[in-house]
């Protein structure tokens, strides 16, 4: 195998997984903002019943 070949599936795979870390990543601060917007309206009910 030349180095060519292999060093395109090397970049093919750091590629792969910077976009795999990077989808994570979103999914991630995705869940954690929706839990503290979720917080924060049941809060914002409470504090409107007393």
């Amino acid at each position: 195998m030349s180095w060519v070949v292999r060093l395109a599936y090397g970049s093919i795979f750091l590629l792969l997984l910077a976009v795999t870390l990077g989808v994570g990543y979103i999914t991630f601060v995705d869940w954690r903002d929706r839990r503290r917007r979720q917080e924060a309206e049941r809060q914002a009910r409470r504090s409107k019943r007393r």
